[in-house]
């Protein structure tokens, strides 16, 4: 689940999304403000995608369904600290590092994220609304005595995040049916045993133009490909490196208003992970955990909230696609905990 960051445009007047009076991203008061960004603006061109050259299914704008009650949560299942709070918390200072016994817990957490995932990708089909999919991962979440992290962290009302089409992230499930041709990021959370395992993936609902298929691939690549480039005295600014030189190869934008982040005991921590070229400070430690989780999109980077407060959508309806894993910093590279 990602974190935002603020914009480094100071002046954007509030667009109109799907008939949704919606608020620039920057404009929500929920995240965290993060630090001032020095360096960002230099590093950052703000890059758009460029897909002139193959045809995208037309499709109707994003609209919001009816959104159900939250899910009940059994009492023996250990609750995250910020539930019941109104505020999210703000981004813990504290690098999320791990010893022997503290990573066998990690990785029970992120095992579990992966089969939750996976199996929410088997219900991807036209006419199953994403609301049916929450509750399916809601309930393998406390069938295996966890907790679903997303419900309750600032006031979410739901279980999972599911994100389709023009939207980037943090889409709230509703009675929307998904259509044949869209695409969608589900994006899975667990809190286990005091630790949390975060991971999501962009799925293919039905026949998909091949314009969306690519930019799902590519989005998976950049992902993987900055994973490539993790080890112990790394710099952490390769990792937008890596994911610009690669999206910018196929004409896609890295969207820039949303930062992985450390995760373990605690859901959101520094370091944040700028996806983007950027001049940011930092290496990474063996032992630490964080996401690495690009979101690219075929047009405009710049993003929509909706005012359920959450909703995040591409400026001009553009597709957006997400791909993220934790991983664990190694001495001679990253191993990925969200792997089933």
């Amino acid at each position: 689940m990602a974190v935002r960051v603020p914009s480094m445009e100071l002046h954007r007047p509030p667009p109109s999304v799907s008939g949704v009076r919606g608020k620039s991203c920057l404009q929500k008061p929920f995240l965290v403000q993060a630090k001032r960004l020095e360096g960002l603006e230099k590093a950052n061109t703000r890059s758009r995608g460029k897909q002139s050259l193959e045809q995208v299914k037309k499709r109707a704008p994003l609209i919001r369904g009816t959104v159900s009650p939250p899910l009940p949560v059994p009492g023996h299942i250990t609750q995250p600290p910020y539930v019941g709070k109104k505020d999210a918390p703000e981004i813990a200072s504290e690098i999320q590092m791990h010893d022997r016994v503290s990573i066998v817990h990690m990785k029970a957490a992120c095992e579990l994220a992966a089969r939750v995932l996976e199996y929410a990708g088997t219900l991807v089909k036209p006419s199953v609304t994403t609301d049916e999919i929450d509750k399916a991962v809601h309930k393998m979440i406390i069938d295996a005595g966890a907790y679903p992290s997303p419900l309750g962290y600032g006031g979410f009302p739901k279980s999972v995040c599911t994100s389709v089409n023009e939207c980037i992230c943090h889409g709230i499930p509703d009675s929307r049916e998904l259509q044949d041709g869209d695409i969608i990021n589900i994006d899975v959370t667990v809190y286990l045993n005091g630790y949390h395992g975060d991971t999501s993936k962009t799925f293919l609902c039905g026949e998909v133009d091949e314009a969306s298929k690519r930019l799902v691939k590519v989005t998976e690549e950049c992902m993987l490909r900055a994973i490539s480039a993790c080890k112990h005295g790394t710099s952490l600014k390769k990792i937008g490196r890596r994911i610009s030189e690669h999206a910018e190869r196929h004409g896609f934008g890295v969207v820039d208003r949303f930062v992985g982040h450390g995760v373990g005991r605690i859901f959101h921590s520094e370091p944040m992970i700028y996806h983007q070229r950027n001049n940011m400070p930092g290496q990474m430690v063996e032992g630490q955990t964080f996401t690495i989780e690009p979101a690219l999109s075929m047009g405009s980077i710049d993003c929509d909230m909706w005012d359920d407060g959450w909703t995040a959508v591409t400026t001009d309806g553009s597709l957006a696609a997400q791909f993220e894993h934790t991983i664990l910093i190694t001495k001679t590279g990253a191993e990925i905990l969200t792997k089933c």
